[in-house]
Order: C-alpha cells, then structure tokens, then sequence
C-alpha cells in the first residue's frame, strides 16, 4: 500500500459530528467524496460504518471495532479489530482512503501521507473531532473555496495537504 489517505470534512472547530451524524449537508461534498472514493478501499470505524444506510457503492469497506462479535451482512465489507489489521487487509492496494470517525482519525494521522479536508467554515458542538493539522508535518498543497449558495447554507473550503519530507 503506497498511499493511505485521509478523508474528512471538518468545522473550525475541528468538529465532524454528534450522535452518528454529521452537523451539515454540503451536497457538493458528497459529490467530492464519492468522486475520490470509488473504486477504493475505505477504512473506517464501526460507528461511521453504522451512520450509513447501507454500504457506499463500489468501494470495499474495512470495518474496525474492538467488538469480537460484531458481524455484517455484506459481501463489500471486511471486520477487524485495530486499525493495523485494516492496512494488513488493504495491502495489496495501491491506495486506501481513512474515513472516520475521529478516534480512527487520530490514529492514522501518523500513516497518512495525504490529506483531503473539506474545511467547514463554521463551528459545532460535537461528540467527535478531528485531530489538528500540524503545520510542521503538513503543507497545504491547493485549496478550492465555495461559498454559501441555495444549496449549501455554509461556506467550507477544500483542502489537500502532503506530509512534509523529513529534512535530514
């Protein structure tokens, strides 16, 4: 596996979500989301896996959870127990994209070499963050802002950062 990306859309605040679900509806990052994903493995965490209706089509989902007897019906999907087995699952693939929730965050911050933020510009109360972006460790290679419309009451922000080289 060469690339293992993360995947969020965040607040100010760093805030994703409350109770399962997430604070706004940006159709446009939806849209982002299943344009980057499919055809990829997505690696989550039970609780996001479970804010989905069904799995997302044409990805394969790798399920963490520390629940030993937590099963699932569909053929697209795959139940470890830490986020190691998850990328010894995904290894043969080129890239995995990391998407939630924010304890899985935390612990792939460390192995992502890219990060695909959609920054929310706004700030929630929350039940789940996502870690902050070290700028030491990050560099933001492009950012696409869209502002409020009709369809998206908040402004947010696109942002794509790459780990910084280690300086010798």
């Amino acid at each position: 596996m060469k690339n293992i990306i993360i995947i969020a859309a965040a607040a100010e605040n760093n805030a994703l979500g409350k109770d399962n679900q997430l604070l706004w509806h940006l159709p446009d990052d939806f849209k982002r989301f299943k344009t980057i994903t499919t055809g990829h493995t997505i690696i989550m965490g039970r609780k996001t896996f479970e804010s989905f209706p069904k799995p997302l089509p044409n990805r394969f989902h790798i399920i963490i959870t520390r629940d030993r007897s937590y099963t699932t019906p569909y053929e697209q999907c795959a139940i470890v127990h830490s986020l190691q087995e998850a990328y010894e699952r995904a290894a043969q693939e080129e890239t995995v994209y990391v998407i939630g929730g924010g304890e899985i965050y935390s612990q792939a911050m460390a192995d992502a070499n890219l990060l695909e933020i959609t920054r929310v510009h706004a700030s929630y109360e929350a039940d789940a963050f996502f870690p902050e972006i070290d700028p030491g460790q990050w560099e933001l290679l492009r950012e696409e802002r869209h502002p409020a419309d009709e369809r998206h009451v908040v402004p947010f922000t696109y942002r794509t950062y790459s780990r910084r080289q280690k300086s010798r």
